[in-house]
């Protein structure tokens, strides 16, 4: 039997089966214990320190007792909490990015995607550079300035030559005042020596979602194909970090396994990376099982409550105070309003799944990975966003300045959020509104600026965010950053 060891580099020692389980039947057991609840609450909130703000975090152990605790009014404290976390490190700022898909072509069997092999009926596509280059127009006209590349796992289609000059394409283009300023990368598991071309390509965070960390449920859901290998894919993320990835984002797929096991396995990656790298991951994800092409969510009988889905929303967020939280437009409007206050740091906006959607009139749906759930413009959803009192973001200040991995961790850890992510937030909100946003969202987003810069506590860094952000409203210059 594997022993639980998190500085282990064996998938199954770090997430480690029988711990998991006995997690849970801890939690089980607690999820009414007042005392031992408090004292984790407790633990969990943010200290003023002399360097700034400092949240202790939870093991997985501890946040799988906050996440069985069913007490009204504990479940209401675990929300005030999240939010308060949120609010220490990130401030109300919300970042916006896009999905780009560049292929649907695929050799793995998942059983949940409908990009799968056996789907001899969905259009598969695959973007030429000069493709690509016409997506890349339509989302900068949109106004984004931060892309996710996905792609299916295909070696002769979508080889990593392939995808390293998409990335080379995309950064190349200069359209108007508008320009990507950062790519993610969201493709398959790969080999230390892929990961270090993607570093030196220069991509921001490299995305994987597990799935599911339940061994062998995993391999049920991956009957064929490279994706099988449960160890290979798990360990992918050290393999990256070695590859020179400062960056790396984790996510499950809720639906497909027990929630209580993917939220305990979850966190068990994280502290992982924490005790072999000594630095989590700068995102988590919390995408949900939806309907697709081929794809029926109600065939999986894991699926969450939109109030179960809000409590492990937050419950993520007091476990890890420092992570990224992320939610896509899988999830509709009413229940990413909700998510905005318990943790979600990165929204996407007027997104389309599907491969060469951007350049379509029409929303097409016949290569989507998923059924959009929010199809709102881009500019309504910074709209909407500024009218839940959040600053909509396009900043990719900290990943162009060097200050990925451990060093944004120490920003954001000592509390100069407002004196760096709040002023580039401003000016980045400026350039939208000046260059792509309707009258309407213009007029709401200049008064917000104007009430937000003072917020920023230093008076000489203030009056600088000020002056450019004149310079943003009334010249062609751009990209002014802290």
């Amino acid at each position: 039997m594997a022993i639980y060891d998190p500085k282990s580099l064996t998938a199954e020692e770090f997430i480690n089966h029988e711990e998991i389980l006995e997690t849970i039947r801890y939690a089980e057991e607690n999820k009414h214990n007042l005392p031992l609840i408090d004292s984790i609450l407790e633990k969990a909130r943010p200290q003023k320190t002399a360097t700034g703000v400092h949240c202790a975090g939870l093991s997985h152990r501890e946040a799988s007792v906050l996440l069985a605790c069913d007490i009204p009014e504990k479940v209401e404290e675990m929300y005030r909490l999240a939010e308060e976390i949120k609010l220490a490190f990130y401030g109300n700022r919300i970042v916006i990015f896009a999905p780009l898909y560049l292929s649907n072509y695929c050799v793995n069997g998942c059983v949940y995607c409908p990009y799968h092999a056996k789907n001899k009926h969905i259009t598969r596509k695959k973007l030429t550079q000069d493709e690509v280059r016409a997506e890349v127009i339509a989302l900068q006209d949109l106004g984004h300035k931060r892309l996710a590349i996905e792609s299916g796992e295909d070696p002769v289609n979508n080889p990593i030559e392939y995808i390293l000059e998409c990335i080379k394409t995309i950064y190349s283009i200069k359209h108007k005042n508008g320009a990507i300023r950062r790519v993610n990368v969201n493709i398959a598991a790969t080999t230390v020596e892929n990961y270090r071309k993607l570093k030196e390509a220069g991509i921001g965070t490299y995305i994987l979602f597990q799935e599911t960390y339940h061994k062998q449920s995993y391999l049920e859901l991956h009957p064929v194909g490279p994706k099988h290998d449960y160890a290979y894919h798990t360990e992918a993320m050290d393999r990256a970090m070695e590859g020179g990835i400062d960056d790396v984002g984790l996510g499950v797929l809720f639906g497909l396994e027990r929630y209580q096991y993917e939220f305990a396995g979850l966190l068990m990656h994280a502290e992982h990376l924490e005790a072999v790298h000594g630095v989590g991951p700068h995102t988590i994800s919390v995408p949900r099982v939806k309907r697709a092409d081929d794809i029926d969510p109600d065939v999986f009988d894991n699926g969450l409550s939109d109030e179960l889905f809000k409590k492990i929303i937050a419950c993520i967020r007091i476990a890890v105070p420092y992570t990224g939280m992320i939610i896509s437009t899988r999830e509709s409007q009413a229940v990413r309003e909700k998510a905005l206050k318990l943790g979600i740091s990165q929204v996407s906006g007027g997104s389309r799944t599907s491969v060469g959607g951007y350049t379509e009139e029409e929303r097409p749906h016949d290569s989507e990975q998923f059924e959009v759930s929010d199809q709102r413009t881009l500019d309504e959803v910074i709209r909407w966003l500024m009218d839940q009192g959040e600053i909509p973001s396009f900043c990719t200040a900290c990943y162009r300045e060097g200050r990925t991995g451990d060093r944004f961790m120490s920003l954001c850890k000592s509390g100069q959020i407002l004196n760096c992510c709040h002023p580039n937030a401003l000016m980045t909100l400026a350039e939208y509104l000046v260059d792509y946003a309707s009258e309407d969202t213009k007029r709401v987003g200049m008064a917000l600026i104007e009430r937000e810069l003072e917020k920023i506590p230093r008076e000489n860094v203030r009056e600088i965010a000020r002056e450019h952000i004149q310079e943003i409203y009334h010249s062609n210059r751009r990209d002014f950053r802290f």
